[in-house]
């Protein structure tokens, strides 16, 4: 009896990411695995990450004045395995011996989305994390090693999926320890909010519903004015405003899809394809197809 009475208390599991990634894919590319000696420069390019594992050696890590502007620090001196994720496009220099350089495997990541992307816009421009920091990255990274030591069959394709698979890990374990690397406030720190997590969660996955604050903050098992006060402390936004946004980005991935306004709409829980056009000029200043031609002349 005491048994199930704990059990029944236990909140259930909550997958927080798949939803994320199933509407908002990221996409690696294994570019670089051996050594590398003396200065390597990775170019920032629009809608492109970066996700550096460093196996061995030592190195110097710097950033030019734009990226210490944007929060990356100017210099950094890292001595042991170390996993460097940069989640938008951020230029930046290794430093290596000149002979015997340290050994890494690189991918880039590319964000569906690119800076619309709601883990471009949540994470910090760099986390930097020894791989001692992040327990369960062993095997997924023995296996990364292992297909990038010598050539195989689908080894390329292979590596790129494992790269998938570490960065999903990380965000685990980033969801999991809200403080470190974290933002004053976004979508990483509302996803590590138990309660509010639950919310949004069932707004990522059903963003069609007819969602009002009342029932957003049932779901959160909390007050209105609680539920309201405590998302725009943890998010930076208000629950409407959020869940604005969040339409908004699947409708532009849609329509980058070829889709009709009409069936997004209705998809999104909009009345007509006006309604969305509304919210496309609120929040755009343009109409979802000025926006779509804007977008194939970028």
């Amino acid at each position: 009896m005491t048994s199930q009475a704990h059990t029944a208390s236990v909140a259930p599991a909550l997958d927080r990411l798949s939803a994320l990634f199933e509407r908002f894919p990221v996409r690696a590319h294994l570019f670089h695995a051996g050594p590398l000696c003396g200065l390597t420069h990775f170019a920032a390019e629009p809608g492109r990450g970066f996700l550096h594992v460093l196996r061995r050696g030592e190195m110097e890590l710097r950033h030019a004045a734009a990226a210490t502007r944007a929060g990356a620090p100017k210099r950094l001196r890292i001595s042991e395995p170390t996993l460097l994720f940069y989640p938008r496009p951020l230029a930046h220099d290794f430093h290596n011996a000149p002979v015997e350089g340290s050994d890494f495997v690189c991918a880039t990541l590319d964000f569906h989305g690119g800076a619309a992307h709601p883990l471009v816009r949540a994470l910090p421009p760099l986390i930097c994390l020894p791989l001692r920091e992040v327990p369960g990255l062993e095997q997924s990274l023995a296996l990364l090693f292992a297909e990038t030591e010598q050539l195989r069959c689908g080894q390329r394709l292979l590596a790129d999926r494992l790269f998938e698979v570490v960065l999903l890990q990380l965000l685990r374990w980033l969801l999991d320890h809200p403080a470190a690397d974290a933002p004053s406030a976004g979508l990483l720190l509302g996803l590590a909010d138990e309660r509010l997590a639950r919310t949004l969660t069932a707004l990522h996955e059903r963003p069609g519903e007819a969602w009002s604050l009342a029932r957003m903050a049932e779901l959160a098992g909390m007050s209105r004015s609680a539920f309201a006060a405590r998302f725009k402390a943890q998010l930076g936004l208000t629950p409407a405003d959020y869940l604005a946004d969040w339409r908004l980005g699947l409708a532009q991935a849609q329509l980058s899809r070829g889709r009709p306004v009409k069936t997004i709409a209705a998809e999104l829980g909009y009345a007509n394809a006006s309604a969305l056009s509304r919210l496309f000029a609120q929040k755009t200043g343009q109409s979802p197809r000025a926006w779509l031609q804007a977008q194939a002349e970028a």
